[in-house]
């Protein structure tokens, strides 16, 4: 339980919320992959991906590698849609790591990360509130040479779903890079929840990302340690703390929206 009043947390994730509901940016269409409508394609995408031969523009809608349908032919075609994307310079840094794409709950296929965000595509991130026995909330500051909000306070752990993860092996995996957490440190862990599904401008394109959480307390002697080098900082602060710095824009944004709404339940 805590002591802040239900209206501030109501007011603040009203406000969260209005900036979590963009529309797409302005010269954005709607994406078509395999005969399902899905993802919001930025200009410079729809130009670099039409000029190498991968895409048509078709009533208003850009079709993504027409004709092809889901499997390793498909898929082929998504890492060369995302070299064209890449060497017309319209990706963030390249990870080297695929996700999934799904649509309507059918996966379709898989393509590297960094080309998710240009084309408008729906990914899944998985956050953890860890909290001490005593109602402190632990929390992480990004990096400072992280490519997203650098130097901003975050959820102990948070992370997108990688290709063929499920939702819990994918923040099993993400409590042990970025916390060094592992599985038998989270036996108490809650049920997974869908908190909410972003949508917002960004540079790189538009972000479309369902938030998924889950709650832990962690043992009075744990200590979170960063091991993957993304986290400057770790610290247990108070809720009132916590709130503060969210009203204050020190948390990114899904951090603060997975955050305030488990203090929402709980008012």
């Amino acid at each position: 339980m805590h002591s802040i009043p239900p209206a501030r947390l109501i007011s603040l994730y009203d406000t969260l919320r209005a900036r979590a509901s963009e529309s797409p940016p302005d010269g954005s269409l709607p994406l078509d992959l395999a005969g399902h409508r899905g993802g919001w394609i930025a200009p410079p995408a729809q130009a670099a991906l039409r000029q190498a031969g991968l895409a048509v523009l078709e009533d208003g809608i850009v079709l993504l590698l027409p004709g092809r349908q889901p499997g390793p032919e498909l898929d082929a075609a998504l890492a060369q849609a995302a070299q064209a994307l890449r060497q017309a310079g319209c990706l963030g840094r390249w990870r080297d790591e695929l996700l999934d794409i799904h649509s309507n709950g059918e996966l379709l296929g898989a393509i590297e990360r960094a080309a998710m965000r240009p084309l408008g595509l729906l990914t899944r991130a998985v956050h953890l509130n860890a909290w001490t026995p005593d109602g402190r909330l632990w929390v992480a500051r990004r990096a400072l040479d992280k490519a997203t909000d650098p130097g901003m306070w975050d959820t102990l752990v948070g992370g997108l779903v990688g290709s063929g993860e499920s939702l819990d092996l994918a923040l099993v995996r993400e409590c042990g890079e970025e916390a060094g957490l592992d599985a038998p440190q989270l036996q108490g862990r809650g049920p997974m929840r869908t908190i909410v599904r972003v949508q917002r401008r960004l540079p790189e394109g538009y972000q479309v990302e369902d938030l998924l959480a889950s709650r832990c307390v962690l043992a009075p002697d744990a200590r979170p340690a960063n091991r993957d080098g993304e986290v400057m900082e770790i610290a247990a602060m108070p809720v009132d703390e916590v709130v503060g710095l969210v009203e204050a824009g020190e948390f990114t944004l899904e951090a603060a929206l997975v955050i305030v709404e488990e203090l929402l339940r709980a008012a």
